[in-house]
């Protein structure tokens, strides 16, 4: 089963109902599975005097506090309507993350999956009021440890989530991710140990790590993209261009069919090779009817459309029913 890649917009839209529907024609463009968006309402989500993360200053309005920012970053509920029919018109699915409950209220008549972001790992009541709507979760794990996830998930299935319906991805809550704190196998570690299917949110620089994460078993990937990393705003320079995200798709599709299907057998394509690599028993010297086949006028040479190699104890010792000249492949 192909990787459920999502397209992570985010706030990237700075706002702007415009730039977020180009951000879904991209990501109709690069074939991804899914477009996720942030809703949230900055008044119900974040204190007035929250200061931004590190992250997010980059020398930019520094002075500026995290509800400042976000405030300018939100978009109302009529305009996620409006992006969910235009998904549904072009052919992708919508998802968007709900940062409280009135949030996760008004988007469950608009989506099947609930994500969940890594902040609210230790949110009790949103993550029991999610696991009472009864649909497919996914949980971003950034921050947590395995006991602060096993309690979520545990609050999910308590309030009537199926285990089956959750999937848990792998994240650093660092914007960039640095390579070395990454730690790819964690993310194996923690599908194991719940019994879950597992993928990887990522926020490293380039696309490397999520084409790793689908060679390790990632069954999701989700990846932060813009339309330009220039533009103003916390996420964009952490995001992948447009045609990035191509590559990286192109990338994990790649990966997938590369993969196979884990039966070691020879491929069509290979058979048409194996005469040509492999090699022959064949006649090191001239060798007489009646002769004695050894070691010393036997040898290995190429072609393999002759007697196999793995005969050569068989023959060695016996008896030549022929002459053969140099080079000539030997016959039982």
């Amino acid at each position: 089963m192909s990787a459920f890649i999502i397209a992570e917009a985010g706030v990237n839209h700075n706002g702007d109902i415009h730039l977020a529907k180009k951000l879904i024609d991209v990501a109709v463009a690069c074939g991804v599975d899914a477009v996720k968006f942030q809703t949230f309402s900055a008044e119900l989500s974040i204190s007035k005097y929250t200061q931004k993360a590190a992250y997010q200053k980059q020398g930019l309005d520094d002075e500026e506090t995290q509800f400042d920012m976000v405030k300018k970053l939100e978009l109302t509920y009529n305009e996620f309507r409006e992006l969910k029919h235009y998904c549904d018109a072009k052919g992708i699915l919508f998802l968007s993350t709900p940062d409280e409950i009135e949030s996760a209220d008004f988007l469950s008549e608009l989506q099947d999956i609930f994500k969940i972001g890594s902040g609210e790992v230790t949110n009790l009541p949103l993550l029991r009021h999610i696991g009472n709507l009864r649909k497919k979760v996914i949980l971003s794990t950034g921050m947590a440890t395995m006991d602060e996830i096993g309690k979520a998930i545990e609050i999910l299935i308590d309030s009537g989530t199926n285990r089956s319906d959750i999937a848990l991805l792998h994240a650093t809550t660092e914007y960039p991710t640095a390579m070395e704190d990454v730690n790819l196998k964690a993310m194996v570690s923690i599908g194991t140990a719940w019994h879950v299917d597992y993928g990887y949110s990522d926020h490293t620089l380039g696309i490397e790590v999520p084409i790793a994460a689908v060679a390790m078993g990632a069954k999701i990937i989700e990846k932060h993209f813009t339309l330009d990393k220039s533009m103003h705003g916390p996420d964009h320079q952490a995001s992948l261009n447009p045609q990035e995200l191509k590559e990286m798709v192109k990338a994990i599709r790649n990966i997938e069919i590369a993969l196979g299907n884990g039966i070691k057998t020879p491929t069509k394509s290979e058979l048409k090779n194996r005469d040509v690599c492999r090699k022959s028993i064949v006649a090191k010297t001239k060798i007489s009817k009646g002769g004695l086949f050894s070691v010393k006028n036997l040898t290995i040479k190429k072609p393999g459309d002759g007697l196999s190699p793995m005969l050569w104890d068989t023959l060695i010792n016996q008896l030549s029913n022929k002459d053969y000249n140099q080079d000539e492949q030997i016959q039982l």
